[in-house]
């Protein structure tokens, strides 16, 4: 059984990996009695941690934010410091911190006290980066989504699609993925039935929370992977199978993230699942990749290629 202080410490992890927690499911963690259990929930009000509880037989404990942020941690001036580097990390600026600065930052606003929240906030909307790789998302909507998505609770939001087309969404939050450009939602939406990708630039910020929900089993098996294949493949009214002759781990060297899906067929050999608004976009794009290629499918991509190669050969043959 762990000792008092490491309980505690451990405790806290818990409480901000997954907001609500029920006391059956803390105790059976901590391994402790739910009569000690209470006991470190004391412990931690009496420290300052705003731990709140429910009573009855679904009863359970969750952390909120107070009127002061709790000791043990980050005192005002370097909480603020820490919750602007994170929003900067969130927008993309450091390259493969983007998901980690997410979840720090949806703990850290957890507990922070409003009124630094408002330090962030003006200080955030003061900085400019002219490094951006793709659209601005706010990064308090970032918070918010990542917040449902810990704490299993249902989201109410305006959603515009690719052609402007606005809708009212219900949906249950699982994960957000970021592909080097855009953020994502991965959510189940309740009004299709389905999984759905939602770009969290088309969200509008103001979201309203509902219901807690179960959490489901992955699409596909995995988020990421099934956000790839979305916004890469399924996405695009023209889609290829292209056999590139190098392997795997040379083409996800020279590809970046959103080019499409790789699977290995050999050491020297993969085959690259991509997709394009047309084909000649598509033909253009496979000649600049770098590899000698074989594309599989569709017949008509083949057709196009020969006739712009043809053209091309006419091209460099007028040239002086």
């Amino acid at each position: 059984m762990l000792q008092t202080s490491a309980r505690l410490l451990r405790l806290l992890s818990l409480f901000q990996a997954q907001r609500y927690w029920s006391g059956a499911a803390l105790a059976e963690r901590l391994e402790v009695t739910p009569r000690t259990l209470r006991r470190d929930v004391d412990r931690l009000r009496s420290l300052g941690y705003p731990v709140n509880s429910t009573a009855g037989v679904d009863g359970g404990y969750q952390l909120g934010a107070g009127a002061s942020l709790p000791p043990l941690l980050l005192d005002d001036e370097e909480a603020v410091a820490v919750a602007v580097g994170l929003r900067t990390a969130a927008s993309g600026t450091v390259m493969g911190m983007e998901e980690a600065s997410v979840r720090a930052l949806a703990k850290l606003e957890q507990v922070l006290p409003e009124r630094l929240r408002r330090r962030v906030a003006a200080l955030h909307s003061s900085i400019l980066s002219l490094a951006r790789s793709g659209p601005a998302v706010d990064p308090g909507l970032l918070s918010a989504l990542a917040g449902a998505c810990r704490d299993l609770t249902r989201l109410r939001f305006q959603y515009s699609a690719r052609d402007g087309a606005a809708s009212s969404r219900e949906v249950e939050p699982h994960r957000l993925v970021h592909t080097g450009r855009r953020w994502y939602l991965v959510a189940w939406d309740l009004g299709r039935g389905n999984w759905r990708t939602f770009r969290v630039d088309r969200i509008e910020p103001r979201v309203a929370a509902g219901a807690r929900f179960t959490p489901r089993e992955p699409p596909e098996g995995d988020f990421a992977a099934y956000v790839l294949r979305s916004v890469t493949y399924n996405a695009y009214p023209q889609r290829a199978s292209v056999m590139l002759h190098a392997s795997a781990e040379a083409a996800a060297e020279r590809l970046p993230p959103g080019a499409g899906i790789l699977e290995a067929i050999d050491e020297r050999r993969c085959t690259l699942h991509t997709g394009a608004s047309s084909l000649d976009t598509l033909a253009v794009y496979l000649a600049l990749v770098g590899f000698d290629f074989e594309v599989r499918e569709p017949p008509e991509l083949i057709e196009r290629i020969r006739w712009l190669a043809e053209r091309f050969g006419k091209a460099a043959g007028a040239a002086p």
